[in-house]
């Protein structure tokens, strides 16, 4: 009885072995399931068929399963693709964080100190159709499968290949078999709310696994005689883990796919399940960890991948080329469709392309941020196809952004302003299809406004108006505005000052030399200063009220990658003002000038550490009769009106003079993501004419060291700084909340 058993289980299994490879030379088809980050995983199959030598015919997939399917279909290995992978910044790729060069000295401005920023029309606040335009996602997708650009049938890639997405307009699959690769699969992977819709042929495609995150029946239908699956998908939640709407809305949408899942892994000849429980489909931080889930669990059906590959070895198998990376890129002809208020220069303007002169990828690539940092824009997709020149042609089509208003909110604390909150509004094309206007708000201890109006002319000369006004309550030193002579006669060293600043500016600006910019413009300013602590006849003593008309230049470089904690990049940030003209309150005015310059340069010593070094100095040139504009130093802070400069170890402006050079050097540890360790060290001379004197190249007599921990949140940079004084050995504690404005 018994070797009757053993007889009859062995021809089971014969028997299913048989069924299981039941033809020689089987077509063998990969379905690729959906699942966000999960599908990560996909990349660890791939590596054991590869290592197995599994022959795929062809390649469907769904979302994630249908990027990583294209690339493997379009000529990667499963090696080459955990390169690329584990080589993205996926927090920059789907939060479409352009670099900062991108943008242009405006726009940075602009987008350094909003913590909020809501589209307005009609007056109602517009919510945007998704967190991201998934423009960085197309880019990157591109970039990668240029080298198939003109390839328009997927069943002629290398494996042949065919994505599922899904018409948001009628709720049905479209199976993507044709066109530009990377846009097919950019519209299978347009995850509802992350990713904005992406439009093929006229119809708005969203992320395929909402109707069909496993297309197998699909891919069986091309002739395959045997299936390998992978299923990424997310199981269904205990109650215990239900915590939150999205993990409900989650749930819910997952009852579909969980139970279709059923009858189509059993349709499935090698199912392969990673287990994946404990990531989510936003882990885009553990890619490592998730492709190993993947060779894990394929690995663990290798017997059977192993029987299989036997069955195709009548095929004759050919190692895979090695993909070229296109380093550098020529662009014969440009078509640009889709435009109504933007000329084909000024986009070719921010493209920085000129046709039939080569450019590296690298900065054709930064052209598009550009373009798209303007967020005047909310499409540009592009095909770039071969020419019989050796050369591309670059089709590109735009859409403009029908949203032109916008609403910003900030909040902020310093200790030199303290507490205020910001209101914004901007309107673009508010007279021309290129200009910008900015109203800024500023509520709180001390009531501000910024109003800016700038018209883009890109590489020619722009033009642009500001008006600021600016105030503050802070005890000074007593040298800042008196005499020797008045502060012994008055008697103090600390004046509690009230300044109001009013400045007007026209300007006009060009850019040259790749990321400088030149301003030079008219400047009118109404500053006025006074203090209670000295009274005369019972009245505030006024110490300035004087309107100031001046010329100015400016010449600026900024390649930070941040601006508040930048891992590399120079600075380069000078300016002349020539006041020729004043009211002249104190009737002691006389024509004079003020330079100044600030030079850096930030590099990094590790991942995790940079460093910058830098030297800051002005100098007055002409009458020294006007003091209220003359060089302050202390405190810390950005955004500083007229001639106050930060320095550690001092309080807000207490060293005072005409002149003064200074050297620091600020480390920026990242002990771990968005958390900085800081340390801060600055040295300085100060006092009237040292550049005539040569006492700006002696040792320093003011120096000041300051430790700190910041921290990046959505309302910006929280700091705490403890600063302290090699001369006075007295410490200072600063503090600062939210982006600076």
């Amino acid at each position: 009885m018994r070797k009757a058993l053993i007889i009859i289980l062995l021809f089971c299994c014969c028997l299913s072995f048989s069924q299981e490879s039941f033809k020689e030379n089987p077509k063998v088809g990969l379905v690729l399931s959906g699942g966000g980050a999960k599908g990560f995983a996909h990349i660890g199959t791939l590596n054991v068929l590869d290592s197995l030598g599994v022959k795929v015919d062809y390649i469907a997939g769904t979302s994630m399963g249908g990027i990583v399917g294209a690339l493997y279909a379009s000529g990667y290995s499963g090696k080459e693709l955990d390169s690329i992978f584990t080589s993205v910044d996926f927090e920059d790729i789907i939060s479409d964080n352009l670099p900062r060069e991108a943008k242009t000295f405006y726009e940075r401005d602009q987008s350094e100190k909003y913590a909020i920023s809501l589209p307005f029309n009609k007056f109602k606040i517009q919510l945007p159709s998704a967190l991201s335009k998934g423009q960085n996602v197309f880019n990157l997708l591109t970039k990668v499968t240029l080298h198939v650009n003109d390839i328009k049938d997927f069943s002629k890639l290398p494996i042949p290949f065919f994505c599922v997405a899904t018409n948001i307009e009628t709720g049905e699959a479209v199976i993507l078999d044709k066109g530009n690769l990377a846009k097919a699969v950019s519209a299978s992977g347009a995850f509802p709310s992350l990713f904005q819709p992406v439009v093929i042929d006229d119809n708005i495609l969203i992320d395929g696994g909402v109707v069909n995150n496993y297309p197998i029946d699909e891919l069986k239908a091309k002739g395959m005689d045997f299936i390998i699956g992978v299923d990424v998908q997310d199981s269904l939640l205990t109650r215990e883990q239900l915590k939150s709407a999205p993990d409900i809305l989650l749930q819910i949408n997952n009852y579909r796919t969980i139970n279709n899942m059923k009858e189509k892994s059993k349709k499935t000849d090698i199912y392969i399940k990673p287990d994946i429980k404990d990531f989510s489909v936003i882990s885009f931080s553990e890619v490592e960890n998730i492709i190993e889930k993947g060779r894990l669990a394929a690995l663990s059906k290798s017997e059977t991948l192993k029987r299989l590959a036997l069955k195709q070895k009548r095929i004759q198998k050919t190692e895979k080329p090695k993909i070229q990376s296109i380093d550098s890129i020529r662009f014969d002809n440009v078509t640009i469709s889709g435009r109504d208020k933007y000329t084909f220069s000024y986009i070719m303007g921010k493209l920085k392309i000129k046709r039939g002169e080569t450019m590296s990828y690298y900065d054709f690539n930064k052209g598009v941020n550009n373009l798209m940092a303007t967020n005047n824009f909310d499409v540009f997709d592009y095909t770039i196809d071969s020419n019989e020149d050796d050369g591309y042609d670059l089709i590109a089509n735009v859409k403009e952004s029908e949203i032109t208003t916008f609403l910003k909110f900030g909040a902020h604390y310093d200790d030199l302003y303290k507490s205020a909150v910001l209101a914004n509004v901007t309107k673009k094309r508010l007279l021309f299809n290129n200009d910008v206007m900015s109203l800024d708000i500023i509520l709180g201890e001390n009531v501000r406004y910024n109003f800016e109006y700038f018209i883009d002319k890109g590489n020619y000369w722009s033009v642009g108006l500001r008006s600021r006004f600016n105030q503050f309550d802070k005890p000074i030193a007593a040298n800042a505005l008196l005499t020797d002579s008045q502060i012994q006669t008055f008697q103090v060293n600390r004046l509690n000052v009230e300044l109001n600043d009013f400045t007007n500016q026209f300007f006009v600006q060009t850019k040259f030399q790749k990321d400088f910019s030149l301003s030079l413009g008219l400047e009118h300013k109404k500053l006025r200063i006074e203090s209670e602590t000295i009274i005369n006849n019972n009245d505030d003593i006024l110490f300035e009220n004087s309107d100031f008309v001046s010329a100015f230049g400016q010449l600026k470089l900024d390649s930070f990658t941040d601006k508040y904690y930048p891992k590399r990049g120079f600075l380069v940030d000078t300016d002349f003002h020539l006041y020729f003209g004043s009211s002249d309150f104190n009737n002691n005015f006389s024509q004079f000038s003020i330079a100044k310059g600030n030079f850096a340069y930030v590099f990094g010593l590790t991942h995790k550490i940079s460093t910058t070094i830098g030297t800051q100095g002005g100098f007055k040139l002409g009458d020294d009769s006007t003091q209220s504009l003359n060089f302050s130093l202390g405190g810390y802070g950005n955004n500083f009106i007229n001639n106050y400069v930060p320095f550690y170890g001092y309080d807000f402006f207490e060293l005072n003079s005409n002149s003064f050079v200074k050297a620091y050097i600020n480390f920026d540890y990242e002990i771990f993501k968005k958390n900085h360790l800081l340390f801060n060290a600055n040295f300085a001379n100060i006092d009237n004419d040292i550049f005539d004197s040569g006492e700006w190249f002696t040792a320093p007599d003011f120096t000041g060291y300051a430790l700190g921990y910041g921290i990046e949140t959505f309302l910006g940079p929280i700091e705490a700084r403890w600063t302290f004084s090699g001369e006075t050995k007295q410490s200072i504690w600063f503090f600062n909340v939210g982006f600076w404005f």
